[in-house]
């Protein structure tokens, strides 16, 4: 299945929801600013992604926003304007090392 990249942000008051989530989201992407992910996935990564957040968070209280960029065959600098100092993103494709 083709992937898709997804930018994810979240509001969390708590410091321990905080840090399980960042540390779920950095299982799936990369941090690009303090509380706001990138991550290329699947459909059953989505899906999977999206139940393990609403595990960790409280409807009540957190708040997390999930937004689908398209295929992420481009470049997310491509789809994406950045002012200031930029983060490094894991390369797409195949890497050798």
């Amino acid at each position: 299945m083709s992937a898709r990249q997804y930018l994810i942000a979240y509001d969390i008051p708590l410091d321990g929801r905080r840090t399980r989530l960042a540390k779920l989201l950095e299982r799936y992407g990369d941090r690009v600013q303090y509380s706001v992910f990138m991550a290329n996935l699947t459909p059953t990564q989505s899906i999977r992604l999206q139940v393990e957040l609403e595990d960790i968070m409280r409807a009540g209280e957190d708040s997390i926003l999930i937004c689908d960029l398209g295929p992420s065959g481009r470049p997310a600098r491509a789809r994406c304007t950045w002012l200031g100092q930029q983060r490094l993103l894991t390369p797409q494709g195949t890497i050798i090392i």
